[in-house]
Formats: C-alpha cells, structure tokens, sequence
C-alpha cells in the first residue's frame, strides 16, 4: 500500500477456514479450576473487571482467597460513575445513572463466571469480567456490555446469531508512558521509522514484544490469527479468529490490557489512538457474519459468490443506520481525523467487494463470506461498535431495506452518504435518530450523548500547538 496515512487491513481471505461457529479456541477457567489453582498456590490475585464507556477494564484486584470466599457468589460493589464519567475519571453532572445529587452511589458487579481466564502476562492472576447491576440486581441498561447483549437478543429474534473477528492497529513509541507525560507527549518516537508493510524483517525491539504478546495471548487462550507491522512508522495490526460476538469484545479489551502491560514492561508506549498524529491513522475493523443452526445467511446458497438477500438487507442498513451512530464508533473528536481521503479510512457509506475503500467491504466465499465494516476507529469501545453494526443489520433486515450498486472503484470519489465529519456533527444526528431510539432507547441515547458532549466541552476552549504553530506569529 502507498500513503502515510494507513489503516489498509488484510486480506481477510482466511477467514473463510475459521467463520463456523464453534472453531474458536478458548482457554475460560471454570470456577473449580479456579479454587483447584487457588489452593495449589498458582493463582493468588483475582481481578474483577467491568468494562468502562471508553472500553476499558476497571475493578479491584482481591485476594484470591477472599474472591472465591467472599465475591464469587456475592459480587462486588464499585461507584456507579465508572459508568458514567468521561476518559479521565472525572465526576461529572449530566448523568442519570449517577452524578452529585445522587451522592454517586454504589452498583453491584456480578462475576461472568463463564469469562474466568488466566492472563499470563501477569503473575499468578486471574481476571473475571462482570456484569453490572443495580441493587435489585435489574441490569444496568447503559453499561457497554449489557448493551451488546440487548443487540444480540434483538437479532435472535430473527433467528440470526452473529458471530465476529476484530482486527485491530495501534502505534508502537520508543519511551514508558511515564516518559511521553513528562515531555508533554511531544517529540514522541516511533519503534520504526519506515514503511514496513508486510516486513518480515523486524527490530529486535519490535521482534521481542510481538513473540512476548503472541505467547501473552496464546497462554490466556485468545490465540492471534496474525501480527503485522503496517506502513506507518511503529504501526502494528493484530488479527483474532472468528467466534462469538460478545466473547470477541470481552477478549479484545483483554488484549488491549495485554499490550499495555508488555509494552510498558519493554520500555513502549502503545496508543489505540484513532489519529495519534497527522498523517497517522488506526482502525478497528469488524469482521460480521450472521448464523441460522450452524448455517451462514450471509451467501446465497446457490452460488458461493453472490450475497443471499438477508447479507443484501445487512448491507443496506449498515448505509443507513451507521451514520446515525457515530459516538458508538468514533467516539472522541480525535476520531474523526482518521476519515481523510486516501487514507484507507472510508469517507463515504458504500459497499464494494474486496475493496479497501469501501465502508463496507465484502470478502469470501461460501461459508467464509462475511463482511468486513471499516468505519470504527481503534479508540472505540468494541462493545459499542458492534453494538452499532449489529443495531444497524437489524434495521435492515427488518426494514428488508433494497440494497444500492456496489462501488466499483474508488469509493472516496463515490457520491454516498458521508460518514459524519465531526463528533459535533456525529452527535446531532444521533440524537435525532429514531434508528436509535428504537435499538438503545431513550435511556442508552441519553446517557452516551451527555459522553460525547464532555468530549466535545473538554476541546472546545481547549488552544492547541497547532493553533499556535499556525496562528500566533501571524495574528
């Protein structure tokens, strides 16, 4: 690929051996394996983790003696505003779920006994992701994961069962986090200088922390289908096997903690940052097939080339329901730097086969034919993304929306609709949108809008380097 700006993805052509339900290989621990390893002494932490709005792990770390004694059956209580708070932590009004008149009060997170798993890139611990309720133990309606899990109930009403690979990129510096705060994050250093696309001849550096994160993942029981460095100078994608969608997400926020805590161990600082400087862009790509009693209903099943009408209705509502849900996918107002012209970012809602600068892109044959959305940048959370793909399959389906021609050619010049060039913009249209309301509800709108008008507060007096780089010799 040629351009500085880069976020191609691969091929995706293997997906075709690993899209079956059922084939991906998973390592959970069941509860007795638990207490067996507690009790031999190779497990002493247990981490109860719930995911955040920005798709983070937050929790407390126990005992692990005192977990299995004392949470596993109970939970545990956290402050309500790890729900409700911007990328900071910072306590903020606005929320319903909890703010300062309510005296930020407590939930109550019950461990996903189904989601235990040792990670190995931390001794002797093992994490549990949760769900979060309230104290008459209804659940949370606004917490990412419970939001998925409401997508895939609407879908299973058809009969359909999505099942999802996420790949993903992220940009490796020289230096710890620690050392990229204290020089203002200026002056940050690449791992690589050029464009290694496809290299297979890395840095010793490079090389260290790709086979330490391959073993990492692999010992967890979330196996990499592949790592390769990108065109952009320090750029990495990681690419998982095909399996179910809400354990796609659960293993990529643990694959994220992964990197973070291998590449700050090597001395690295790794950012899932969807434009972490111009010219510099990275995707979160969402591969998506749809599932009747072990049977794909993304091909016709005819011809192993064509799309059958349900993949049709799919691909229509992904044009028109996903830019009404942009905070789902672009999040931040960083996020929508990444939608640039020949950058392998899409800019226009279009549909095309193998064609990389599509929005959606169809790949496959048969079995394997999937789809392949390329608009949620790596700073999404994957719960939310998914969340807005699978809202947006529904509406087609259900609407049996007509799908339009498909882009032959370079989609940046096609004449669609565009993906929504601001988070301002990206808002409005959200709030207004009854695709919205009806996948979310008022509740779910509500309460990731108020998130994205604090992004948008945070920037809007905010005066950069840039501005004074452009302006302050001049004015």
């Amino acid at each position: 690929m040629t351009g500085t700006i880069t976020d191609n993805g691969t091929p995706a052509r293997h997906v075709s051996s690993s899209a079956a339900p059922g084939r991906r290989s998973e390592k959970a621990v069941s509860p007795a394996d638990l207490r067996n390893m507690v009790k031999a002494g190779t497990i002493d932490t247990v981490l109860l983790a719930l995911p955040d709005l920005q798709g983070r792990l937050k929790g407390k770390r126990y005992d692990a003696g005192h977990f299995l004694k004392r949470v596993i059956h109970n939970g545990a209580e956290m402050c309500a505003y790890t729900l409700a708070t911007d990328v900071e932590m910072s306590p903020a009004d606005g929320f319903e779920l909890t703010s300062w008149d309510s005296g930020y009060q407590d939930l109550t997170v019950r461990p996903d006994l189904a989601s235990v798993r040792v990670v190995p890139w931390m001794p002797r611990t093992a994490v549990v992701l949760g769900h979060a309720v309230h104290e008459c133990g209804t659940p949370i309606g606004v917490a990412p994961r419970q939001i998925l899990h409401r997508q895939l109930a609407r879908l299973a009403r058809h009969g359909l069962h999505p099942q999802a690979g996420i790949e993903t990129e992220f940009v490796l510096y020289q230096g710890a986090y620690a050392e990229a705060e204290q020089t203002g994050y200026h002056g940050l250093r690449p791992v690589t200088t050029q464009n290694l696309d496809y290299a297979l001849d890395h840095d010793p550096v490079s090389d260290r922390f790709f086979r330490r994160l391959q073993r990492a993942l692999a010992g967890a029981g979330m196996p990499i289908e592949a790592i390769k460095t990108e065109a952009g100078p320090g750029q990495v994608e990681v690419t998982f096997p095909y399996g179910p969608a809400l354990t796609a997400c659960d293993q990529h926020l643990l694959f994220k903690h992964a990197v973070r805590t291998l590449g700050s161990r090597a001395g690295l600082t790794p950012t899932f940052m969807a434009a972490p400087e111009t010219g510099r862009a990275n995707g979160l790509h969402l591969h998506v097939s749809l599932w009747s009693k072990s049977i794909s209903q993304f091909h016709a099943h005819d011809n192993d080339h064509e799309l059958s009408p349900t993949g049709r209705h799919a691909i229509a509502g992904l044009l028109a329901g996903l830019p009404d849900l942009g905070p789902f996918y672009a999040p931040n107002v960083n996020s929508y730097k990444r939608f640039t012209p020949g950058s392998f970012a899409p800019t226009v809602m279009s549909w095309g086969r193998d064609n990389r600068t599509c929005a959606v892109r169809v790949v496959g044959r048969g079995e394997g034919l999937h789809l392949e959305i390329r608009v949620p940048g790596a700073d999404a959370n994957p719960y939310l993304a998914l969340s807005a793909v699978l809202a947006a399959i529904d509406h087609g389906i259900e609407q049996q929306l007509p799908l339009g021609t498909e882009e032959t050619g370079n989609a940046y010049r096609g004449s669609g609709t565009l993906v929504p060039p601001t988070l301002a913009d990206a808002l409005v249209a959200f709030q207004a949108s009854t695709l919205a309301q009806n996948a979310f509800g008022t509740e779910v709108v509500e309460h990731y809008a108020r998130l994205a008008r604090l992004e948008l507060d945070h920037h809007e007096r905010l005066v950069t380097d840039a501005e004074r780089q452009r302006w302050l010799a001049r004015a």
